[in-house]
């Protein structure tokens, strides 16, 4: 068999792909909020460091499971039904972990088409890789103890509020900003508050999305395109990390580990992107992909830079526009 040069669909392959499911979307979104429902319970009803850890670790992946879902949203990809897939797309997904689909789409729209050239405004992201393993555990530790988490939310409030000088118009250039975030956010507290658990909300929720939301955030972007074969061939510029179940419930929900696919058939829901590495697979491509096998491989590779070299640091990891997907 003759590899094309390119990934070529047939005209069923490419049907199938753009099939989106309203029915599928629900149960995506109704999926994550599940798990973090069982999880939170899990620890409610048996406290002890182990359910702890456990909680915060499916809690904060599931938030990103939200904000993955998001992004499917962006893509218009999450529903069938354009307002269903906006509407579920913002208030289910995005705005409870702090995100806005209407600000999100065009920047990440824009990543797509500019991927890893010099306009693409997530090359912030993979640029610096690779760093040393020194720096790379000191992101770590910044990640767990919350910091980068009130880092970027702190300059995403001075970003949003300006320099205007009467505080009382920052302020409700902030609350403007933000009242999706807080309204959501406030139902969350008042159903943990009826449920008995009020302190779930800071304990469950706000912890794991300031730290190990975090953590997983920066492990993924790493693997989608830091340190990549080639930043000018679409089959080398972004990496797919094949992993197993596990590490998909805590790190890679939804498929998101599927990156090389998404980029190449951006039409494709996140639920149908294995069947799109099949397919990739059966064309004869996998020596010319980007493949990892597992998220250890590629982090060996990201923090393999000598420590006597110059320049041997990474990003901050503070930056306003840090991609969610």
């Amino acid at each position: 068999m003759v590899t094309p040069k390119q990934p070529m669909l047939t005209a069923a392959q490419e049907t199938f792909l753009r099939g989106r499911s309203n029915a599928m979307g629900f149960y995506l979104v109704l999926h994550a909020w599940v798990v973090i429902g069982l999880s939170m319970a899990l620890f409610v009803a048996w406290p002890n460091p182990l359910t702890f850890v456990a909680a915060i670790a499916l809690i904060g992946g599931r938030q990103l499971g939200l904000a993955i879902l998001m992004h499917d949203a962006a893509h218009r990809a999450l529903f069938k039904n354009t307002q269903l897939n906006d509407f579920v797309g913002a208030h289910f997904c995005g705005f409870p972990v702090g995100a806005s689909l209407a600000l999100y789409r065009p920047y990440h729209l824009s990543h797509h088409r500019h991927t890893q050239q010099p306009e693409d405004p997530d090359l912030i992201l993979s640029a610096p890789f690779p760093i040393t393993i020194t720096s790379f555990k000191r992101k770590m530790w910044r990640d767990i103890l919350g910091v980068t988490g009130y880092q970027r939310r702190l300059e995403q409030f001075k970003f949003t509020m300006g320099k205007d000088a009467s505080l009382a118009r920052r302020l409700a250039k902030l609350v403007a900003h933000e009242k999706y975030f807080i309204a959501s956010n406030a139902t969350l507290l008042l159903i943990l508050s009826v449920a008995g658990v009020w302190w779930a909300y800071f304990v469950l929720w706000l912890l794991p999305l300031m730290t190990w939301y975090q953590v997983i955030s920066r492990v993924r972007n790493i693997a989608e395109h830091a340190v990549v074969g080639d930043n000018n061939d679409r089959l080398r510029n972004t990496r797919t990390t094949l992993t197993n179940g596990l590490m998909r419930m805590v790190l890679a929900p939804y498929w998101v580990n599927y990156h090389l696919e998404h980029h190449l058939f951006v039409y494709t829901p996140c639920w149908k992107l294995p069947a799109a590495h099949q397919m990739l697979i059966e064309q004869g491509f996998a020596p010319r992909m980007e493949l990892a096998r597992g998220y250890w491989e590629v982090l060996r590779k990201a923090t393999a830079k000598d420590p006597s070299s110059p320049q041997a640091s990474g990003p901050s990891g503070r930056s306003r526009s840090a991609s969610l997907i």
